[in-house]
């Protein structure tokens, strides 16, 4: 990991496997809705490193994403926790507004491990997103989100999140019990991690910044197509 990285040549190949991207190259970060496969959450981002061992993406501040809320236009999270997963969904457009998110993903990790600062840089925590291995196509990577989720504060002291809505993930059906206990145990291992400081927690992440020349990236009209490489 260094520092400081380039922007790519234009035309630099995408890939299917590690090493594919090259640094400042533009992916699609995307996630299907639980029991479907329609894409729900959809992140423009600029790809960092990508290794065999590693893909890095940085999400900018301002980058137009996709996000669900519920057909009348709730935002998700205000829907009372007993009918949040039951009621008729649609997606919005919405810029993301935060300060920039790295994400850091293994290839065979059942969970990506995101970056959060604070403005001027303040880091600020680490969030190891439990979610399917990501599947690789040419346009970026597609996963499903696992509900439960782990932040990991800078004394390395850890807490479960999510934990109400794991729960009631499995009572509205979107979890069967096999299914949950897998994540479950997903996460055990992501705590074994935490505990060890492996990477990428060991490797000072918390220290790089972006590229000051790469643009932010934008949301496609086809953000939500079936790449011809994961199609069946």
């Amino acid at each position: 990991m260094t520092a400081e990285t380039t922007s790519a040549p234009e035309g630099s190949p995408g890939g299917d496997g590690g090493g594919g991207w090259a640094a400042g190259e533009h992916i699609l970060w995307r996630y299907r809705g639980n029991a479907t496969d329609r894409v729900h959450i959809c992140r423009p981002v600029t790809v960092v490193e990508d290794t065999p061992d590693l893909l890095a993406v940085w999400m900018a501040p301002g980058t137009t994403c996709v996000k669900p809320v519920l057909s009348d236009g709730t935002p998700v999270h205000r829907e009372p926790l007993a009918t949040r997963y039951t009621k008729p969904r649609s997606t919005v457009r919405s810029r993301w507004f935060g300060t920039g998110v790295l994400k850091l993903a293994r290839p065979a990790d059942p969970w990506s491990v995101w970056l959060f600062w604070e403005p001027g840089w303040r880091f600020k925590n680490w969030y190891v997103n439990l979610e399917e291995p990501r599947l690789r196509w040419s346009g970026g990577i597609d996963s499903e989100d696992h509900f439960l989720d782990i932040a990991v504060h800078p004394d390395r002291s850890w807490e479960w999140k999510d934990e109400d809505e794991f729960a009631q993930a499995q009572r509205a059906g979107l979890m069967n019990a096999g299914q949950a206990e897998r994540v479950r145990t997903a996460g055990g291992a992501a705590v074994e991690l935490i505990g060890e400081w492996g990477p990428p927690f060991c490797d000072d992440w918390e220290s790089w910044r972006p590229d000051p020349r790469w643009p932010v990236p934008e949301l496609p009209a086809d953000w939500d197509r079936t790449p011809a490489d994961l199609a069946s």
